[in-house]
Parts: C-alpha cells; structure tokens; sequence
C-alpha cells in the first residue's frame, strides 16, 4: 500500500473559521460599546449631571483619541501577553471605563473614563480584529476580515437601540452593568478558546492548505522597516493620509446625517435611512472580501471604494437636503463603502509590507485615523453652524474622499 500523500487533507476541520466567527463577535462587542456607545452615553451624561454637550462631546473626542495611543502599541502588547490575554484585558477595561461613565461625579473623574473606555476600545477595534484572523490567512484573508468585521455594523444594528432601550428602562449605570459584564464575560470565554492557539500549534497551515502548501506561497518583496524607517516610507504615508482622510469624510458625514434626514424625512423614516447605510455597508464589505483576489491592486480598489462614496455624497449634495428620493439614493450609494473603510486598510498593508511589518503598518494606521476622525463630528458641526444650507457640507466630504482616493493611488508600486 502507497504510503499517504503530504497534500492530503488535515485530520482535524481547520480551525481558523471558528477564530474568524470569534473575532465577529468581539468586534459586535467592540464597535456596539467602544464606537457606538459613546454618542448615546453623551445624552445620558447630559441628562443625568446636567454637563452642557460641548464638554461631553470633549469627552468623546478623548476617548477616541486616547484610544488611539493604546492602538499604536497593540502589536507590542500582543507579543507580550498573546491576544488572548489583551482582548480578555479589553473587556474588562470597557466595562470599567463605560461604569466611569454613568458613574462620574465629577467632569475630571469622566475625562479619566474615558482613557479607561479608550483602551478597551483599541483591544477590541480594527487593528485588534486583524491580529485575531491574519494568522490563520494569507490567500483568503480578505473574505475571512470581511467576515469578522461585519460584526462592527452588526453591533452598530443590535447595541445602538439596546442601549436607548436598556437606559429607558434600568437607567444608565444598571445598563452599563449589564451590557458591559455580558462582553467582559464573552469575550474573557472566546479569547481564551479561540485566540491562545496558533496554525503552528494545532499542525494547520494558514487557510486550511495541505501541509507544505506554506513553503509554495512566495516570499514577501518588501524589505523590513525596523524603528522609525516606516515613518519615511511612501507606501506607508499613503495608506495613513488616505485612511484617515477617509475615516474624516465618513464618521464627519455619518455623524450629522441622521439629524439633516430628520426634517425632510421625519426621524422614523430618517432611522429606517441610517438602517439603509449599515445594510449597504454589509453588503459592500461581503462583496469586496469575497470578490477580491490574492493578487488584485488593493489600493485600486481602496481609490473605487472612496470613489463610490464621492458619487454618494454628490448625490446627497443633489437631493439639496430635501429630496427624499435623491437622499435615499445618496445614502445607499455612501454606505456600500462604510466597511471597506476598516477592511481594506489590512489588506493593502498585506500586500505593501512585509509580514513583519503587517501588524505594525496596521495598527499604526489605525491610530492615525482614528485620532483624525476624532474630531470629525466637530468640524462637520461648525460647518453647519456656519452655512446656512448643506451644500459645502456634503462638497467637503466628496473632496475629502477624493484626495483619499489620490492618496491610495500616488502609494502604489511601479509594478505589482
């Protein structure tokens, strides 16, 4: 008898899908409390202390953007305590700091939350996602990231009501408590049964592939950036200038379009629009993943992704902020490209960096972009402060996105 092949399949199912629907669930968590908590907890603040809204939109602002420091030294604390460990970490550290949120007496004692609530943020985030899913991926990965980051607008769908709900009915510090000890303990469960293994650990290759498969896959043609020489490169400049100007134009836009659709629509069927966007972002971050090759220009399709937007945000420019037709149109045409916003930043630093870098690249661009986009919601508001109509708000952010889409494109390489 023939002894058995080296292709043959492994004797176990490959574990990394598991570790993908895993990562799902922590960023349903981590978007629902970290991303779309805090404007919800700016009312509750405001209506429980009587805190006037710029200092509570302040705190917002200082949670983004001390989040954004932790994210900077993500990859560091990984290799130091394991995924397994920080995401665990990030649980509980959400759970203290929304507590200091509804529990603060005092406005210092809220700004010191929020770097408590910025830090479990950042280890349950986007860069916290991708370093949960890359390793078990190398030519699937971005249908296995579309996946997992489809749980953010999953969050945003489920937790966004829940906690208008919970507070209605059990005030905000009971409803803190509760939705808060439900991620510390889920995720302290599924970081410690699905992200302490590794491929290596468990006798599996990256994507499932037959033993030896890995030794096939070409070498990475990017030489190693130690230290600051990352901060010199172009291919990295341009993906944090287009990430973050990205990120500006859509949490700015994003963040007032529910009250410009309230007065020509109404809010029922202005909420139903804002539905219409996470749908479409669905949808559009499935389809990129999933249609993607391992060898298609990522930034190409970072420059059409951010392109489509520009179109939405023309269209919206269009309606004149009365069309209701127009204004639906305009919404869906935006929202198909809100998830490739966090989905395909990874993959372009798979494919621009070598694989020791790939961590770092992505969590340094994300904390650039998210310390930009956290004084998005500010500046959209003085513009509608000091326009009278939205037509200079929606043409800034279709001009944002179009330098964006130029600065993907000017970090191309000469051949891919």
């Amino acid at each position: 008898m023939s002894p058995p092949s080296s292709n043959a399949l492994p004797a176990t199912p490959f574990f990394g899908w598991r570790v993908t629907w895993a990562a799902f669930t922590v960023a349903v968590f981590g978007w629902g409390v970290g991303f779309y908590g805090p404007p919800v907890f700016l009312l509750a603040v405001h209506e429980s202390r009587g805190w006037p809204i710029w200092l509570v939109s302040s705190a917002i602002t200082s949670h983004f953007l001390l989040g954004a420091f932790t994210v900077a030294n993500l990859p560091a604390l990984h290799r130091r305590f394991g995924v397994a460990a920080v995401t665990q970490a990030g649980g509980i550290l959400s759970l203290a700091g929304m507590l200091g949120w509804a529990l603060a007496p005092a406005p210092w004692q809220l700004f010191l939350a929020t770097a408590v609530s910025g830090a479990g943020w950042a280890m349950t985030g986007a860069a916290a996602i991708n370093a949960m899913v890359s390793p078990w991926f190398v030519r699937r990965r971005p249908a296995a990231l579309s996946t997992a980051y489809n749980g953010a607008s999953v969050g945003g769908i489920i937790l966004s009501p829940l906690w208008v709900i919970a507070i209605g009915a059990l005030g905000f510090p009971w409803a803190v408590a509760l939705v808060g000890s439900v991620m510390a303990v889920t995720l302290w469960w599924l970081a410690g049964r699905y992200f302490s293994a590794t491929p290596a650990a468990l006798g599996q290759s990256p994507d499932g592939d037959a033993a030896g498969a890995v030794a096939a896959r070409p070498a990475s043609r990017h030489a190693p950036l130690p230290g600051r020489a990352m901060w010199t490169n172009r291919r990295f400049l341009t993906l944090v200038a287009g990430t973050s100007l990205g990120l500006f134009a859509q949490i700015g836009l994003i963040a007032h379009l529910f009250s410009l659709m309230a007065g020509p629509m109404g809010p029922r069927l202005a909420g139903l629009a804002a539905g219409l966007a996470t749908a479409c972002a669905i949808l559009g971050r499935t389809g990129m993943g999933w249609l993607l090759t391992p060898t298609a220009d990522r930034r190409i399709a970072s420059a059409a992704n951010y392109g489509l937007q520009v179109v939405g945000s023309l269209v919206l420019l269009a309606s004149g902020g009365s069309d209701v037709v127009l204004l639906l149109l305009g919404v869906a045409l935006f929202g198909l490209g809100l998830g490739n916003s966090t989905s395909l930043p990874p993959l372009i630093a798979q494919q621009d960096f070598s694989a020791a870098d790939t961590a770092r690249a992505v969590a340094l661009s994300t904390a650039c972009g998210q310390a930009a986009y956290a004084f998005a919601p500010a500046a959209f508001g003085a513009m509608r402060d000091l326009f009278a109509n939205t037509d200079v708000f929606f043409l800034t952010a279709a001009t944002v996105q179009v330098l964006a889409a130029l600065a993907m494109l000017a970090g191309r390489q000469p051949s891919r």
